[in-house]
């Protein structure tokens, strides 16, 4: 595909994520929002309207087929990532898809395995990863200062109210679990990033307060790791005030705590110089989680992923996360499901 210096992005759904692809497209360099697609026509019409979109349908096929659009961004119900992807992708445009990339990992490799075959690039959305605190432990990791990991951690202790459970969330068809794939997943995938993925799991999951909705709204998971160290995921939507996010990482010759992206224990063993500059960083609000309501997020990190996106389409280089990073954070849930359903520990691939 020859692309144009100003990119064309088109969104596919126009709930309360979309806003944020809109705005971060807006404010991307060499991009450009050309059309959006959605089932409801005054929804539609509201949100091109919202944001000055100057091309509007309730039809993926005609949004996917236009010529100036090379992009599309995925917002629908997780459970209507695939078909939504798989249109986009037979269309020969790359495409940017919420978290998760899918509920199932067979759903995510039909993905993966369209885009291959038509050479079209997968961007899955895991802001996190882009935070600089995050960049930061990650690149404490990769240059050995932990020494043996020991343990690995992530807990998400947030609040929903009764109402958000509306509509297709907290569905099994449609959002394919609860607190755990809906919520967790980004301290899950930054667990993953940079731990690796766990040998094995034992889980178990439950409904503690909104007992109304088919999934979980509280899970905790013990984690083995193919290194040796052990860990603990703990996840809930039930929980009031609601936490930042926290991942702690701790080896043997160092550990971090990170809330949200902010670094909150930085201790090595051997201090580096540059270690000051970690622990004196402050807190930055764009990238705060939603721990007490889904709307309390900014765009920034959907602009740092879609501006990497554009950068590498444009210059050739690989993406920050690609889709194969992203179905590894599926495998990762589902296998915690599968242990609370059977009881037993599982292993992952």
């Amino acid at each position: 595909m020859t692309l144009p210096p100003s990119i064309g992005f088109g969104i596919v759904g126009v709930g309360m994520i979309a806003d944020y692809h809109a705005q971060a497209i807006r404010e991307a360099h060499g991009a450009r929002l050309v059309g959006i697609a959605g089932r409801a026509q005054d929804k539609v019409r509201a949100f091109a309207e919202k944001h000055r979109v100057p091309f509007s349908t309730t039809s993926v096929a005609e949004l996917v087929a236009r010529t100036d659009i090379d992009v599309i961004c995925v917002t629908t119900p997780s459970g209507a990532h695939r078909d939504v992807a798989l249109a986009a992708i037979r269309a020969g445009k790359h495409v940017v898809i919420e978290k998760p990339l899918e509920i199932t990992v067979e759903r995510a490799d039909e993905i993966l395995r369209a885009a291959d075959a038509a050479g079209v690039r997968v961007a899955p959305i895991f802001q996190a990863r882009f935070g600089e605190g995050a960049r930061a432990v990650k690149a404490a990791l990769d240059a050995g200062r932990f020494g043996r990991l020991v343990l690995c951690s992530a807990c998400v202790k947030w609040h929903r109210a009764p109402e958000y459970y509306t509509g297709w969330k907290g569905t099994l068809a449609l959002d394919g679990g609860g607190a755990l794939i809906n919520q967790a997943i980004h301290a899950i995938d930054l667990l993953q990033w940079f731990a690796g993925l766990p040998e094995e799991v034992f889980a178990w999951k439950t409904r503690r307060v909104h007992t109304g909705i088919e999934a979980e709204d509280t899970a905790c998971a013990a984690l083995r790791f193919a290194h040796g160290g052990l860990g603990v995921i703990e996840a809930s939507t039930a929980i009031y005030p609601g936490w930042q996010r926290r991942i702690e990482i701790c080896g043997e010759h160092g550990s971090v705590a990170l809330e949200d992206d902010f670094i909150t224990r930085w201790d090595f063993r051997t201090p580096l110089p540059r270690d000051e500059a970690v622990r004196a960083a402050k807190p930055d609000d764009r990238m705060r989680s939603g721990a007490s309501a889904p709307n309390a997020i900014s765009h920034h990190g959907h602009l740092r992923q879609i501006q990497d996106l554009i950068d590498a389409l444009h210059h050739g280089h690989a993406l920050a996360i690609d889709g194969r990073e992203a179905r590894k954070t599926v495998a990762f849930i589902r296998a915690i499901y599968a242990s609370a359903e059977c009881g037993e520990p599982v292993k992952l691939a």
